[in-house]
């Protein structure tokens, strides 16, 4: 045969990606970010580096993608109220996951601040995605006359939660947990909205 052999591309299964993200998180728990590599997720997952690369770009996209896929959506709370829409956002992860996802966040922030790719990847695909379902949650407060529409405080609902989230562990000394996300919730976002 004398012609070059016609590649095929094949998809990734919603299962594969799904086994991949969690290996890429695994690794990203146990080494940081600057020490992952693709060889490393390549061995991990028995996989090729041009198929990760060909499917994520790069790094930064896998990791940031391993993180927002693994994400509960803030949109699906819809419960009539504000303080129950937070409340079910509250009680999207055990008190377990919510643990685990700290000590990553925490460990990426470091990473963040230095990588430019990570920053850019982690705005569009975790910050950005959050900022509008968040807004949605509070555009139906408003709607339904639970806070003012000109309430400045809606701004800084995001920086509040994942401000809570994020120094817990640094204050406290123990990581965040579902009673008290609510209890900040309750005592700090619900008061600053006026609802």
């Amino acid at each position: 045969m004398t012609g070059a052999a016609t590649v095929r591309r094949s998809r990734i299964t919603p299962e594969r990606e799904a086994e991949l993200y969690r290996a890429v998180l695994d690794l990203l728990r146990e080494v940081g970010y600057d020490a992952l590599t693709m060889d490393a997720v390549a061995a991990r997952t028995k996989s090729s580096k041009a198929t990760l690369y060909r499917q994520w770009g790069g790094k930064a996209e896998l990791v940031v993608k391993a993180l927002r896929h693994e994400k509960p959506s803030a949109g699906d709370a819809d419960t009539g109220s504000l303080a129950g829409d937070f409340h079910a956002l509250v009680m999207r992860e055990d008190d377990c996951r919510m643990e685990q996802n700290s000590a990553l966040m925490r460990g990426l922030a470091m990473a963040l601040h230095g990588n430019p790719d990570l920053l850019k990847a982690f705005r569009e695909l975790i910050i950005e995605p959050e900022t509008v379902e968040l807004r949605r949650v509070l555009e139906r407060a408003v709607a339904r006359g639970e806070i003012r529409p000109d309430n400045p405080a809606q701004e800084y609902v995001l920086h509040m939660l994942i401000g809570a989230f994020a120094v817990r562990g640094v204050i406290d000394q123990r990581p965040p947990t579902r009673a008290f996300l609510t209890s900040y919730v309750d005592a700090v976002i619900l008061p600053a909205l006026g609802a």
